[in-house]
């Protein structure tokens, strides 16, 4: 599967290439799913037999600040033709940004069979792959979901209160202008509402883009991502860590390096994250400027 099995990644099934998704894109046992910061770049072109699930539209409840349940999980998953036994593929812009938010999504309701592409849709562009604007229609499923289970792998601002308090490991992912308190929102994207700047007490400042190859978006090799986390920030495969952004989608790239790349085995992911944090009460905030 290209290079990704010689990079030493704990579990590198967790990625697929492109070459192995262009020979499997007629497999009935797979489906792809694009997810992209950009929803229009999906009707505009896109990997054949892909299906798109919306971060914003599929993912999330339409009224409270949460994930869409059990149920909608499930009609989500009939809509795009997937059971419980299908392996499902996820990519997209950003360097997998959205796409790995996407699978974080699907990790909280269980489904085993889960994978990213190494590159996503910049690798594949690149190459000169065939993209469609035909969209497939698949018949619908019956997809038997667990109550989505928020206690393995998402934490809540209590939780990272107590964290903070125990002196326990957290990593920022955002840009360090918002690392600093200089910015309180990503560069180059509008406020989102945060009234204050800066970062959670004692995290760790590890942009979550620095765990990819900036020409084709592929993940960096093993020995390169413990020089990040390990060798430059001191964190260890045994930690207890909580990773954070703005509301958890560049988080979710961090969590899945860290957990199916490096092995770690209690990694966390604060969907809260700094609009939650920098809109709360008496939070304790850290600046750097």
């Amino acid at each position: 599967m290209s290079d990704i099995a010689s990079r030493g990644y704990a579990n590198p099934d967790v990625l697929v290439s492109t070459d192995w998704v262009a020979e499997h894109l007629n497999d009935p046992d797979i489906r792809l799913i694009e997810s992209n910061e950009d929803p229009l770049l999906y009707p505009s072109g896109h990997i054949p037999g892909a299906v798109q699930v919306d971060w914003t539209n599929d993912l999330n409840d339409p009224v409270r600040r949460d994930y869409l349940n059990r149920e909608g999980f499930e009609k989500l998953a009939s809509r795009i033709g997937i059971t419980n036994d299908t392996t499902v593929i996820f990519y997209g812009d950003k360097n997998n940004w959205w796409a790995a938010y996407a699978y974080w999504v699907f990790k909280l309701f269980g489904h085993k069979n889960a994978k990213i592409v190494d590159g996503g849709r910049l690798k594949w562009e690149k190459e000169g792959r065939e993209l469609t604007r035909e969209v497939p229609s698949y018949p619908a499923t019956s997809y038997s979901a667990p109550e989505r289970d928020d206690n393995q792998i998402r934490a809540f601002r209590d939780q990272v209160l107590k964290h903070v308090e125990a002196g326990l490991p957290l990593v920022d992912v955002r840009s360090p202008d918002e690392y600093s308190g200089k910015l309180t929102h990503m560069p180059n994207y509008p406020q989102e509402g945060a009234l204050r700047a800066g970062h959670i007490p004692g995290a760790k400042s590890v942009p979550w883009a620095k765990a990819v190859n900036a020409e084709d978006g592929t993940f960096k090799t093993a020995e390169e991502l413990r020089a990040l986390y390990e060798g430059e920030q001191g964190l260890k495969a045994d930690d207890n860590i909580i990773a954070y952004c703005r509301i958890g989608e560049r988080s979710s790239h961090s969590w899945f390096v860290l957990t199916n790349l490096l092995g770690y085995k209690n990694v966390r992911n604060y969907d809260g994250s700094w609009t939650e944090w920098g809109n709360s009460v008496g939070v304790p905030i850290e600046k750097s400027v």
